[in-house]
């Protein structure tokens, strides 16, 4: 998502005794730490919410994989993805969110995100092509995105598909409870650095879980010990967007939505859905 910031704090009602959770975050705010407020905290009742909409939202995906091939229009993926979504008593969360006009977003080669799917977009040998998906399961929400590569595509393609998803496994290991959302975009831009690619930098993994995108913005670059602390309880994506050329992008003033990038090189993006324990992440989504 674009980024939006709003300053949070942790407030504990009047005459409420404080847990030890209020006593730590509260620590970090004295400090004057960026802390989540306490509505950003997830119950273990919205918690599993969250995972049985991840289920039906990874089933989306795992039927992509086996049915997307050379020659399939996007628009052909966009009626699978809602087929089988409405089939198992969810709602595509894309579809009419704010105008976008359809299930599921498809972003073939230089396209970043929010590809619109279209009967005229027929995938062929070499494309890669990043298909996200969204689900709404009894108003809980659940976001994950895969990267799949048609046929046979040039090494520098497959590579760059194959270090965004190592951003994302390194951006995991990252994250931890009481660090902060900064740790795990240094480390992603690190690794995206160090074999020649560039991270996007106006897009974001965000909070999820009770509404489509909340709280903290989860960017994909930065310094160790900054943005929101990191507490046991949040649900948020991360979701690196990783350019072969340039981190710049634009959005196609015809359709208002795809995302691509400015210097028209190919782009890849992998995204889970976490949960932070007190033990470190859990992934809902796959």
């Amino acid at each position: 998502m674009f980024k939006k910031r709003i300053r949070r704090n942790w407030f504990v009602p009047k005459g409420e005794e404080l847990t030890e959770l209020d006593k730590k975050v509260l620590s970090f705010q004295n400090r004057g730490c960026l802390v989540p407020s306490r509505d950003l905290i997830k119950t273990p009742e919205q918690v599993e919410g969250i995972r049985r909409s991840g289920v039906v939202n990874t089933g989306v995906l795992d039927l992509v994989a086996q049915e997307i091939h050379e020659g399939m229009t996007t628009l052909e993926i966009d009626q699978l993805v809602y087929d089988y979504t409405v089939g198992h008593g969810a709602i595509p969360a894309p579809l009419n969110y704010e105008g976008f006009p359809k299930s599921v977003c498809t972003s073939v080669n230089e396209v970043v995100c929010h590809g619109i799917p279209s009967e005229s977009e027929v995938l062929k040998e070499g494309d890669i092509i990043n298909v996200d998906v969204s689900t709404i399961l009894d108003g809980y929400y659940s976001d994950a995105s895969r990267m799949f590569v048609i046929g046979k595509t040039t090494p520098e393609k497959q590579k760059l598909v194959d270090v965004a998803r190592e951003c994302l496994e390194i951006g995991m290991e990252a994250a931890r409870p009481f660090g902060f959302v900064g740790d795990i975009g240094n480390a992603i831009e690190k690794h995206a650095k160090k074999n020649g690619f560039s991270v996007v930098r106006d897009l974001c993994g965000h909070g999820v879980g009770l509404e489509f995108h909340e709280e903290p913005d989860v960017e994909h670059f930065g310094r160790k010990g900054t943005g929101m602390l990191l507490v046991p309880g949040m649900v948020f994506t991360i979701e690196p967007m990783v350019n072969m050329g340039d981190w710049r992008v634009f959005v196609d003033e015809e359709d208002g939505w795809t995302v691509v990038t400015e210097d028209e090189l190919p782009s890849a993006q992998w995204e889970h859905t976490f949960v932070m324990t007190e033990h470190g992440l859990e992934i809902l989504t796959y």
